[in-house]
């Protein structure tokens, strides 16, 4: 999916958006995902370099790139085959990045980034620059974007279906805003075939209706699905069903299979059966629950059935060292959403307060960084406030 050198900012882009969630499962089945991402990165890099060590760098290219103030030898470390090629428009795409109003230190920075945008034609960099302008309020935040994110913006292989899936998404209702999010933060969604997006989209509306959803709150589920969570789009309309027919084999009513679709943010369709049926056997082997007991935890707490097995025994074993009970935990799950290292952390700062957690509620430990500060405040305030005495003798002035 990502293409000319782009696989290392693909791996990023993943491990960014997981990290925006606030159920991040290192289980989650993107290998299959990112094995085409390596694969056509290598395919593309190929039909450029043969052996390194028997070719001579462009002497050309590397002047060019030094009247630039661009660091050679940062591309030399990095991705060294775009200096061996026989043909680059370095002069030329620098041109345009000016044109754009990229300043000299701009340039360098993108050049650097990604230097096998100089291996693209000013033809194919004109038409990206004209095809992101569709969605760009004007040049000055377009030369932004391409400074933050110069791999997506040079990467031109699929400009027909990027084109196509743009008009797609400004048909469904897509801001574009949301949509330059899409290009930069998950830019290989557009590499698809535009029909396989609509067939995906598709699944997506007949399954929310079969659900119960209705026509009206469609449109409006549909694009906050997409806006949190625009990977949905590289799953197969396949792997969707089946992921809620597990659900509702297991009991959950359409009502909850959306309630939970919703609260995982469709991270849900980038699991397997498999897993979440090891998930579930775990937690309901720890809490000695039944199925029914076993479905209220999950829908309490979905990270039950997101994270796997081996992620939630990990957190499970760090939480029953710092003296937190089984009971405690089945009371309040949702403190397994937290690694042991944010749990650990977060019990020192509660215990310097003299705040005993084997005693007290788990829902201090709970919820986000700012969550968490929030309550750690409250109870710094209430221990530092003193106590009234109300039989205490009033100390006048005269």
């Amino acid at each position: 999916m990502m293409l000319r050198g782009v696989a290392h900012g693909a791996k990023d882009t993943f491990t960014l958006l997981l990290a925006r969630s606030q159920y991040c499962n290192p289980g989650v089945n993107f290998s299959s995902v990112w094995t085409e991402v390596a694969n056509r990165s290598f395919l593309i890099h190929s039909t450029y370099t043969t052996d390194t060590k028997s070719r001579e760098e462009n002497k050309t290219t590397i002047e060019s790139l030094y009247r630039l103030s661009v660091d050679i030898k940062k591309i030399r470390r990095l991705k060294e085959w775009v200096l061996l090629q026989d043909v680059a428009y370095v002069k030329e795409i620098a041109g345009i990045l000016q044109e754009m109003g990229a300043d000299e230190t701009a340039v360098a920075s993108i050049l650097e980034r990604c230097p096998e945008a100089i291996l693209h034609t000013p033809a194919e960099i004109n038409s990206q620059r004209a095809l992101w302008q569709l969605v760009c309020q004007n040049e000055k935040q377009l030369i932004k974007l391409i400074e933050q994110f110069p791999e997506s913006f040079f990467t031109t292989e699929y400009h027909e279906n990027q084109k196509a899936n743009i008009l797609f998404f400004q048909e469904l209702g897509i801001k574009n805003n949301i949509i330059t999010r899409f290009l930069t933060s998950a830019p290989n969604i557009f590499y698809n075939p535009v029909e396989k997006n609509k067939n995906v989209i598709e699944t997506l509306q007949r399954s929310y209706l079969s659900l119960g959803g209705s026509d009206a709150n469609m449109k409006i589920w549909i694009l906050k699905l997409l806006s949190q969570n625009p990977f949905i789009l590289l799953n197969t309309s396949t792997a969707i069903q089946e992921n809620l027919e597990f659900l509702q084999k297991n009991d959950f009513t359409d009502h909850e299979v959306l309630q939970l679709l919703s609260k995982l943010k469709g991270f849900i369709f980038q699991l397997t059966s498999t897993t979440m049926q090891k998930s579930m056997l775990f937690s309901k082997n720890v809490f000695k629950c039944s199925d029914q007991e076993l479905k209220q935890l999950v829908l309490k707490c979905p990270a039950l059935l997101y994270y796997s097995a081996p992620i939630l025994e990990e957190r499970l074993e760090g939480l029953l060292k710092e003296g937190i009970s089984i009971a405690q935990i089945r009371e309040t799950p949702m403190v397994l959403e937290l690694t042991t290292q944010i749990v650990q952390y977060r019990i020192k700062k509660l215990s310097a307060l003299g705040y005993d957690i084997k005693n007290g509620s788990l829902e201090s430990l709970n919820g986000t960084k700012k969550d968490f500060e929030v309550n750690y405040g409250k109870i710094q305030s209430k221990k530092e406030r003193p106590i009234f005495n109300p039989v205490a003798p009033i100390r006048i002035e005269d």
